[in-house]
């Protein structure tokens, strides 16, 4: 891992979780889009955080359902996204297990081991190492800072051209000849491509999104690009993946996200630049000996700096 990923991984956890906004020109567009409905509101002199049942007991000990969400949170991104009432039952039983395997260890007298006793000093100091980059990061981390990352990523990204394209994928030429005879007939795009398509597009209708030039195949985008909206393609375009028959939907130039789109996005870049720099700013003061993986000195390991 380098040092960049490390220190990056790390401004991350002491910054906390903060939601990823995609820094791209197309944000503006999708942030257009009308957004879900907010989530019911508790009854009048309710509370949600008084409604919090227990939902498990593992010797005396007693677990609520935030428990449960709390454990569901630490868990990979693709269980989240599953309904809960289906993992349920299989969070309650990790909790009591874990529980459980706990009391066992406490009463081996575990936790006065010095192998657990050197983790909790390795967790510690993580801890120690995050609020300090935190408490830093936060000093340095200014309105102006933001203000001038944004434009100079603003000046080094201009707003590309992009279309929006649908397509009928299908093994051989044949195929895609007659899909456009029929759709010289006056049949329907989505249709056809639902019925004849052979890729993941064909359940959207052959609908591809919008996308700049460089993203997709050469090929491909060459054609798409070059066409008209509303256009069809009048013959095949063979590929890697076999003949496509494309209909062009939409041109556009790309809207850059605006500051507020792009600041949550722009205070972890302006915060990884900021450890990067505190951290090269403790090494230029501190004595640091490296060795190689035998004990050796390192050949082109820099001189002890003199305090």
């Amino acid at each position: 891992m380098s040092f960049k990923t490390m220190r990056a991984a790390l401004v991350v956890a002491a910054l906390g979780s903060v939601a990823a906004v995609a820094l791209s020109p197309a944000m503006a567009q999708d942030a257009a889009k009308p957004a879900a409905a907010p989530a019911a509101k508790p009854a009048a002199g309710g509370s949600a955080l008084a409604d919090d049942p227990v939902v498990a007991r593992a010797n005396g000990k007693e677990f609520k359902r935030s428990d449960v969400i709390a454990l569901l949170q630490q868990l990979d991104p693709q269980v989240q996204q599953m309904p809960l009432q289906m993992i349920y039952p299989q969070l309650v039983d990790q909790l009591i297990q874990a529980q459980l395997v706990t009391e066992a260890g406490y009463k081996a007298k575990l936790q006065d081991s010095a192998d657990v006793k050197k983790r909790l000093k390795l967790a510690e100091e993580q801890f120690v190492q995050q609020a300090w980059l935190k408490g830093e990061i936060d000093k340095k981390l200014t309105a102006d800072k933001l203000k001038a990352a944004y434009d100079k990523w603003i000046k080094e990204n201009p707003p590309q051209d992009e279309v929006r394209a649908s397509h009928i994928l299908v093994k051989t030429k044949e195929e895609a000849d007659a899909i456009i005879k029929q759709l010289k007939g006056g049949a329907d795009f989505a249709k056809l491509a639902a019925e004849k398509g052979t890729d993941g597009t064909k359940d959207q209708g052959g609908d591809l999104g919008y996308f700049v030039k460089d993203r997709m195949v050469p090929a491909f985008a060459e054609a798409a690009f070059a066409m008209k909206v509303g256009e069809i393609s009048q013959t095949p375009l063979q590929t890697e993946f076999g003949f496509h028959v494309i209909k062009l939907v939409d041109k556009r130039k790309q809207t850059p996200p605006t500051f507020d789109q792009a600041t949550p996005q722009l205070r972890q870049m302006v915060a990884q630049d900021i450890a990067e720099e505190l951290v090269k700013g403790l090494e230029k003061t501190a004595k640091v000996e490296k060795f190689n993986i035998d004990g050796t000195p390192m050949a082109n390991a820099p001189a002890p700096q003199k305090k």
